[in-house]
């Protein structure tokens, strides 16, 4: 599974964009929220929604079964900051408010789509196994 092309093109879709260059889209999405071997960094991102911006609760959701928690755009811009989401946006050429509505809508699906069966929380040991993991992390 290429988790930075899903990104990309679900990015494209919650920003109501489909006419951006996809290529373009997964580098940005790279240096907004990491990479790691080619896709994105999901523990950084798991991290920072979980620690830094106190939704770990959403975030347990996108990783469990069942219906993912929605992020608000202004929840997104908290996590990451406005300067970072500002940069993402001009690369991309696109506003920062569309670029925030983009990543609220394929964020939780994002996530959802990586840990899907499991894979992400197994290679953790789990919830409480990963959240242990980015407790490790941020110390």
């Amino acid at each position: 599974m290429d988790i930075m092309k899903i990104a990309a093109e679900m990015f494209a879709n919650g920003a109501g964009n489909r006419n951006l260059d996809m290529e373009q889209v997964q580098s940005a999405l790279a240096g907004l929220l990491g990479s790691q071997g080619g896709g994105l960094d999901l523990g950084k991102i798991v991290s920072s929604m979980s620690q830094q911006g106190g939704l770990q609760s959403v975030v347990n959701s996108w990783l469990g079964d069942g219906a993912n928690a929605p992020i608000s755009a202004d929840q997104v811009k908290n996590v990451l900051g406005s300067d970072q989401v500002s940069r993402f946006a001009s690369t991309l050429n696109i506003d920062p408010q569309t670029a925030l509505n983009g990543l609220s809508q394929s964020l939780p699906s994002v996530v959802d789509k990586a840990s899907s069966g499991g894979s992400l929380l197994d290679s953790f040991g789990g919830v409480s196994g990963l959240m242990n993991t980015v407790g490790k992390l941020l110390k």
